[in-house]
């Protein structure tokens, strides 16, 4: 199942990644730096309320599908949660309406206005992916991507063009995730026909998904309380560069990430349920060291290329402070990719999410406690220091913890050779001259990956070459199909 949903899954993340460079290119061009900065304190309480709202219920739909559906074609669970889907609806217009009250100015408020709007139909389609993943239905659910992907850059670009500011992209991101509740809507809901909402399932689905929500909820104030804190102590402006080179470097990593997790965190739910721990630890072995070959290089080579890559994708307002956090976050980005999609899995395959709730407290207190200190002081790269000591520290409390209920095999040889392969890259990049843009780029790309990929090949670094056949059978298999 692994395989098969590395497969499935790679042309959307390729479409992702490319669509995560066009938007931040696009954006930072048709938006001011003060604009840019509305659209990221807006993605982020809409990705805020989303979580806090919404995410333990998509939670128990993806961990328990695979056991439900094998007994009654999973329509009690479906029923369960589509119904308690429409309840939380009631949280929306609340929210919208707090935020019409808050003194703010007129882009930022509207920013936010739609960002929340952009909820309602992204939470439907969100539950529809997570069933059709845990289902290993790897087309019905990369399709979902590609819709939303697509048509959020495509629509909100337009508005952008249009003279919307801050506000265009969430209208981009609400109007595409409405055209895929109306492709699968029916379908999806239809899946609860003839099931019952149960309370005593809800309630379970609350004892294990709540806890997994407050830990994303502590994921995002990981992850966002330095932009609210910059434009505290700063300005929008600030935020707005903070935002473009944290985009960069984590949107690039993110990719990767979210390709492995989509077809990982599946398949180790599945291995688990059908074969016990015996077939689980090979599994997760396995994922993790195709994880480290990836992700290690990655980020080494955002941190290398980091000046080239910001004067080409960022607009020359905000190209010159990408640049400088591009490097900081590509560190952070690995560390936390590594915690939340492999980490993390020890908690929900243990149903032992409290615990993933304690692991994601540590490093958010202290990431505030940190930006506190730190940027007022710093300013701009107080912001990045506190960043990478929390996601590191993130790191280690989820590894002790996880230790505890499930303990997921790391491949220390693995991460050796990655390590070892990605040192001898970075000496041969750093050897060509800093000529700047697209042939700067384009060179230093070429050298780092045929360095790094031939020492993977030669030392066969987690047996990669055998996992890349297995994966190039896959496909020939399903094309043939």
């Amino acid at each position: 199942m692994f395989w098969r949903g590395v497969v499935g899954y790679l042309p959307v993340n390729i479409v992702q990644g490319l669509v995560g460079l066009f938007t931040i290119v696009t954006f930072t061009r048709l938006l001011s730096p003060s604009q840019f900065g509305d659209y990221a304190l807006g993605f982020s309480v809409m990705s805020l309320v989303h979580t806090a709202v919404f995410t333990w219920n998509e939670a128990a739909l993806a961990r328990y599908w695979a056991g439900e559906a094998d007994r009654d074609g999973g329509r009690d669970l479906a029923a369960t949660v589509y119904r308690t889907w429409l309840a939380l609806l009631a949280a929306v217009p609340i929210a919208c309406g707090l935020v019409l009250l808050l003194p703010l100015n007129p882009g930022l408020k509207l920013a936010l206005a739609c960002g929340l709007l952009a909820v309602l139909p992204r939470t439907f389609a969100r539950l529809a992916q997570e069933r059709r993943r845990a289902a290993g239905e790897v087309g019905g659910a990369a399709g979902i991507d590609l819709v939303q992907t697509l048509g959020a850059f495509v629509i909100g670009a337009a508005l952008a063009w249009a003279g919307l500011g801050g506000a265009a992209p969430l209208i981009g991101i609400g109007v595409a995730s409405a055209l895929c509740v109306a492709w699968c809507f029916g379908s999806e809901y239809g899946k609860g026909a003839g099931g019952r909402f149960e309370p005593a399932r809800a309630r379970r689905h609350a004892r294990y998904g709540v806890p997994v929500a407050l830990s994303l909820i502590l994921a995002l104030v990981l992850s966002s309380t330095d932009r609210f804190l910059l434009a505290a102590f700063l300005d929008e402006a600030a935020v707005g560069v903070y935002h473009a080179g944290y985009s960069l470097a984590n949107r690039t990593l993110d990719v990767a990430f979210i390709w492995l997790g989509a077809a990982g965190g599946p398949a180790l739910i599945m291995a688990l349920e059908r074969g016990g721990k015996p077939a689980l630890i090979p599994a997760a072995r396995e994922q993790a060291s195709l994880m480290l070959l990836l992700t290690i290089p990655a980020a080494v080579g955002l941190a290398l290329v980091a000046a080239p890559l910001s004067q080409l994708m960022v607009g020359p307002a905000l190209a010159a402070g990408a640049a400088q956090v591009t490097p900081w976050i590509a560190a952070s980005g690995l560390l936390a990719g590594l915690t939340t999609y492999y980490f993390h899995q020890a908690f929900t395959l243990g149903q032992r999410t409290l615990f993933l709730l304690a692991a994601m407290a540590i490093p958010a207190l202290a990431n505030l406690a940190l930006n506190l200190v730190l940027i007022p002081r710093l300013g701009l790269q107080g912001a990045l220091i506190a960043t990478l000591a929390s996601y590191a520290l993130g790191l280690a409390a989820s590894a002790f913890l996880g230790r505890r209920l499930m303990a997921l095999p790391v491949p220390w040889l693995t991460l050796a050779q990655a390590l070892g392969a990605s040192a001898l890259m970075a000496l041969a990049v750093t050897r060509i001259p800093a000529f700047g843009g697209l042939p700067e780029l384009a060179a230093k790309a070429a050298v780092g990956a045929a360095v790094y990929g031939l020492a993977v090949c030669l030392i066969d670094a987690g047996g990669l070459r055998s996992r890349a056949g297995q994966a190039l059978r896959t496909l020939r298999t399903r094309n043939a199909a």
